[in-house]
């Protein structure tokens, strides 16, 4: 599915990693692993093309990402760290619109579920300023439930924020499509409860 070969990524003028080499086939969980500041996050940008590699070469399907780069996107649910939300707009409707914008169809019933089921049945209307961080958190992560046709998940640090019975549901959802045939590559400083254990790539031997 993804092929990452001889991948090297500079931050400002500090090299993160050289050499980096792996591959994530469907049915694969992968957790990306490594003390703060190795490159983790920078790896998951990297690969959901929103920076590009000092050098090395990532394929999909065995095609380069530069001349897949459209199908690549259709297939893929990239979930940064940070919200992206519009603060005037309520948790239902920042969820349609981030939907609607990825080209997802969902309806208002679906992506009310999502959220009931992410724990913000009691925050549906409100204005997304007057969330806490981790329920703004938690209106990005929905999307994970609206997602099952797009193969690929990368995710950073989804669990930060959520409780233990939101824990268990999101590594059950994580787990439940890596069944299905689609892959899911994290980071997480947390436990959670997979049906099977990830496989771990680490950086911290790789570190500049």
């Amino acid at each position: 599915m993804l092929a990452v070969s001889e991948l090297a990524c500079l931050k400002g003028d500090r090299l993160l990693f050289r050499g980096l080499s792996f591959s994530l086939e469907p049915g694969e969980l992968l957790r990306v692993a490594g003390p703060n500041g190795v490159g983790k996050t920078s790896l998951l940008r990297l690969l959901a093309g929103l920076t590009q590699p000092e050098a090395g070469e990532v394929r999909w399907h065995g095609t380069p990402l530069a001349r897949a780069r459209e199908d690549f996107h259709r297939g893929l649910l990239y979930l940064g760290h940070a919200a992206a939300l519009n603060d005037l707009l309520t948790p239902l409707e920042n969820l349609r619109f981030a939907c609607a914008a990825a080209g997802d169809e969902a309806e208002e019933t679906a992506c009310v579920r999502a959220l009931e089921r992410i724990g913000l049945a009691a925050q549906l209307d409100l204005p997304a300023r007057v969330l806490s961080q981790g329920q703004r958190r938690r209106v990005g992560l929905a999307r994970l439930f609206l997602s099952a046709a797009r193969p690929l998940w990368i995710l950073d640090e989804p669990f930060t924020a959520l409780d233990v019975n939101a824990v268990a549901d999101l590594a059950a959802t994580l787990s439940a499509h890596c069944e299905a045939g689609g892959a899911v590559m994290l980071t997480t400083h947390q436990e959670a409860p997979f049906a099977r254990a990830p496989r771990v790539l680490d950086l911290g031997g790789r570190a500049c």
